[in-house]
């Protein structure tokens, strides 16, 4: 089954975000910052066992949108959601393929939106 990357500064909304995904059956990696991200996908093997990624937006140092635009540059095609409590961040990311969600998002939402990615990529 294809790996979803978690992304958030927030150990607490990472930590629950993973068990959610985790209860559903989806095998989970998580980074604190998108600079870690950034790093295990220099991995070419679990890049490629990568089925979607789940970003925060503000983050320290490097946001979401600046995370998806390295990693568009990359020229990865991988799906990313991007969670957010900001609702006017999503022109942020115009052009990058993502599926944006504001929070709160509700774990059956989240659980759906990352199932539908996956189903996209096969």
């Amino acid at each position: 089954m294809p790996q979803v990357l978690l992304i958030d500064d927030s150990p607490m909304q990472l930590h629950v975000r993973e068990a959610v995904l985790r209860e559903a059956g989806f095998s989970v990696l998580t980074a604190s910052t998108a600079d870690e991200a950034l790093q295990l996908l220099q991995d070419q093997k679990l890049a490629a066992s990568l089925g979607v990624i789940v970003t925060d937006h503000m983050m320290p140092r490097v946001s979401g949108d600046a995370f998806v635009r390295e990693l568009r540059r990359a020229g990865a095609v991988v799906p990313v959601i991007v969670v957010s409590g900001l609702a006017e961040a999503e022109e942020e990311y115009e052009n990058l393929n993502v599926r944006f969600l504001n929070k709160p998002c509700p774990p059956e939402d989240l659980i759906a939106h990352v199932e539908t990615a996956l189903k996209n990529q096969a």
